[in-house]
């Protein structure tokens, strides 16, 4: 049936209506100045929307009426941003009599920048550091097209849907045009693709109507207005966060196409205004230190008046020319930093010190206080973050501490008061075990960190363990996303990894059936006796496809501390077989490349717990196999041998060329003990080496972790065939880095096919790299190749490489 056009009047009315909506938000948003009331504009809306309703042709997708979208289903999908969401470098104030003293870090900052551009008192655009949700906006020819959480920077949620529910936020870029004279806009045009990047937040006065409106009608109320923007945007359907209002403010720019912007942050800033984003009206320019400074106590005398939540300020240099001559450092820009204010602090008494476990299985020591009001939060619990920093403030049960809100959020116990502590208090120490699981509780050499070692049996870490298994990068479980990864755990389904392979089409369907009855969110089909099952028939043959996997792919999908995609492959390509991996003690994984003492520490820690023993016992019981399994590499006939391994016993006094000299003489550990000191002597040994071997293999236990190593390292040679050639890997030593989208293969499949033939793919350009493979919509990486003279190849010739070598 041919839909009924509008009558040339009412498109004119619509065309009107989205004149007044988008104009009423742009004068409340940016201008700060309404013109007309809260009722008015309802008025208007619903006008629209009974006009777009009679005449579904008016509708369009930039339309004010489309700020309610459609149920996100199974979770957010991830989005990739085109230039990384980078993070600030803080400052904080420390002690001291000066400003440049107490203010030592924001004055190296400047100084820095002084020296490296050669000026003096450089102009910087500044701005409060907003606390919310940092957000990235892309617009095409001028319409929001999709947003994006700031995730780990690299990439982040599409939580497009939910966005379009905020107000603030233009779903279509205002260009001058149709508006009031007094009010024109001196825009020259938007560029074709254009990347806003600002924070998400709920203003005090929304909050505080929210909680009411919670507390009247039984809800549960938000812990304060940050939680409230992040929960609010993270909800799955966009309906929930229209109910929350949520504001928006610009402060950065990301990609841009098509176009070019002002060459100063300052000036794009007020570009964005122009364009319709609200910006920060505490955003302004200061020159040099002095001005810095002066900034940051102007706002922080203002901080308790201002509408919304800040932490601190941020200092970024004006210029964009400067900016890029100043570069990055790690993931930080070293034109910018964050100058926090200090944390409010109170007093308060501790109850208890409990330890709580992380998702990762961080072992994290909570103290448990008496209530207090901190920065107008009730206090109860505060972290001491690690057993040193317990150590180093000597927190015991019983003390009056003075406990802060780092950064407003995270409340910590910074000092203890002794003068006031109670007689008979005790010191206190890091349990043995895991309060959740049991499992042994393991401290990494050298750091302060304590972690549960049951990362598979763990309750507390069992979501992220399930849904790290689950992974794309992992066992690629198409369908089972986070947020049935979290109802299988939350719905005690799922104890394990191992039990997903147990489960059938009615499991998952009932499910569904437990989580929709829980949120509330059942759907009329299903009440009506309709129940869809493909859904579930899809996930369980995902789940039964990834049985055929990788040993790397197992390796890494297991959650291993410290063992990413990179170690993985390793693990896989020298030692071979799973079996291997599992026994071969931290001595021995030591002799692997890119592997040091505290990832073989991690490895053979994981394998010696018999929870996750069992577990992985479980899934290889559940049917998974290895494509690509095989015999140990024969490169490790040359790393493995008596010397390499009294070596790596670390023997107090006895150094590489000791060692060596002992294997000249000696094969086994048997003939070593035979030997007995006099003959290590007359092999060369220095007499301290020689009684310091001594003492060592004395020590039961330490004679018992060599044989260990030295029974693994024989099994590992025995297993090598005798006709195996160590091979050099063709592109061994070689780093590519790919930009842009390549047309007949994804970026991981081009990386897994260079690093299968030995290269490392890199995320950054540099002098070693060996070439910038550049596909379509390259970012700044093929800039900087161009700039460092590294060779820029297209796609033909990474096919080219690819198919010689492994052809070969």
């Amino acid at each position: 049936m041919t839909e009924r056009l509008a009558p040339a009047e009412t498109v004119a009315h619509a065309a009107a209506l989205r004149a007044q909506i988008e104009q009423a938000n742009y004068r409340y948003h940016v201008l700060d100045d309404p013109e007309i009331t809260d009722a008015e504009y309802d008025r208007l809306m619903r006008e629209l929307e009974a006009l777009e309703a009679e005449h579904p042709a008016l509708a369009s997708p930039d339309s004010p009426t489309r700020k309610v979208g459609a149920r996100a289903q199974g979770g957010f999908a991830e989005v990739r941003h085109a230039i990384p969401m980078l993070s600030l470098g803080n400052a904080f104030e420390q002690d001291g009599e000066s400003d440049r003293e107490r203010f030592r870090e924001v004055a190296e900052f400047e100084r820095r920048i002084e020296q490296t551009l050669k000026r003096r008192e450089p102009v910087f655009s500044v701005e409060p550091k907003l606390d919310g949700l940092a957000i990235s906006l892309r617009y095409e020819h001028g319409v929001f097209v999709q947003g994006a959480t700031r995730g780990d920077g690299e990439t982040g949620e599409d939580v497009t849907a939910n966005l379009r529910t905020v107000r603030a936020i233009p779903l279509r870029l205002r260009n001058g045009k149709n508006q009031d004279e007094s009010l024109r806009l001196r825009s020259t045009g938007w560029p074709d693709v254009l990347e806003v990047r600002g924070e998400v937040i709920m203003l005090h006065k929304d909050f505080e109507a929210f909680n009411a409106y919670a507390r009247k009608h039984g809800e549960k109320p938000l812990a304060n207005p940050r939680n409230g923007a992040a929960g609010s945007l993270r909800q799955l359907d966009p309906a929930v966060t229209a109910k929350r209002r949520l504001s928006f403010f610009a402060y950065a720019i990301g990609a841009v196409e098509g176009g070019e912007l002002p060459p100063t942050h300052s000036a794009t800033l007020r570009q964005l205004r122009e364009w319709g984003f609200p910006v920060s009206p505490e955003v302004d320019t200061a020159r040099g230190f002095d001005g810095l400074i002066a900034y940051y106590r102007r706002i922080g005398a203002k901080r308790d008046s201002l509408p919304y939540d800040i932490d601190g300020v941020v200092y970024k240099l004006d210029d964009y020319a400067g900016q890029r001559e100043m570069g990055f450092v790690s993931r930080a820009p070293r034109w910018a930093i964050a100058h926090k204010f200090p944390a409010q602090e109170q007093i308060t008494t501790v109850e208890a010190i409990e330890i709580q476990i992380g998702r990762t299985g961080a072992a994290t020591p909570v103290a448990r206080l008496a209530p207090v009001q901190v920065a107008g939060v009730t206090v109860t619990n505060a972290t001491l973050h690690n057993a040193d920093q317990v150590a180093r403030l000597d927190v015991r049960v019983g003390d009056t501490v003075i406990v802060r809100r780092a950064g407003d959020v995270i409340p910590e116990v910074v000092r203890v008061m002794p003068e006031l502590r109670p007689p008979h208090t005790r010191p206190w120490h890091m349990p043995a075990h895991c309060p959740v699981c049991g499992s042994e509780l393991l401290r990494e050499e050298g750091a302060a960190a304590w972690r549960c070692s049951g990362g598979l049996i763990c309750a507390a870490q069992r979501k992220e363990a399930l849904i790290h298994f689950a992974s794309r990068r992992a066992m690629d479980i198409e369908g089972l996303g986070e947020r049935f990864a979290e109802a299988l755990v939350e719905l005690d389904i799922v104890h394990s990894p191992a039990d997903l392979y147990g489960l059938g089409v009615d499991d998952f369907v009932e499910m569904k059936r437990r989580i929709d009855e829980r949120d509330g969110t059942t759907p009329e089909t299903v009440k009506a006796g309709k129940v869809a099952t493909k859904w579930a028939e899809n996930l369980v043959a995902g789940i039964e496809a990834s049985k055929r996997t990788t040993l790397a792919r197992f390796l890494f999908a297991l959650g291993i501390m410290h063992i990413g995609e990179s170690t993985a492959k390793t693990l896989a390509a020298w030692l071979g077989r799973l079996e291997f991996v599992r026994s071969t003690p931290a001595a021995v994984l030591r002799v692997l490349p890119d592997i040091g003492s505290e990832v073989a520490t991690s490895i053979a820690g994981f394998f010696a717990q018999a929870g996750n023993e069992q577990v992985v016992d479980a899934l290889l019981e559940a049917g998974i196999t290895f494509s690509d399994e095989g015999a140990p590499s024969p490169q490790l006939r040359a790393r493995l041998d008596f010397g390499v391994l009294l070596g790596m016993a670390n023997i107090n006094k006895l150094g590489p060329k000791s060692c060596a000299l002992l294997a000249q003489h000696f094969s086994t550990l048997d003939q070593l003990l035979a030997g007995g000191s006099a003959h290590w002597i007359t092999a060369g040994v220095p007499q301290t080496a020689a009684t310091s071997l001594e003492h060592h293999l004395a020590d039961p236990a330490a004679l018992a972790a060599l044989r260990e190593a030295e029974a693994a390292m024989q099994r590992l040679l025995a297993a090598i065939p005798h006709t195996a050639k160590a091979a050099t890997a063709p592109l061994e030593g070689q780093t590519f880095v790919l930009t842009g989208t390549l047309a007949s293969l994804s970026r991981d499949e081009a990386k897994d096919r260079l690093e299968a033939l030995g290269a490392k793919v890199s995320g950054s350009v540099s002098k070693k790299t060996s070439a910038v493979i550049a596909g379509e919509a390259t970012g700044s990486k093929l800039d900087k190749a161009q700039e460092l003279g590294v060779p820029v190849w297209d796609e033909a010739q990474l096919l080219a490489l690819l198919g010689k070598h492994e052809a070969g």
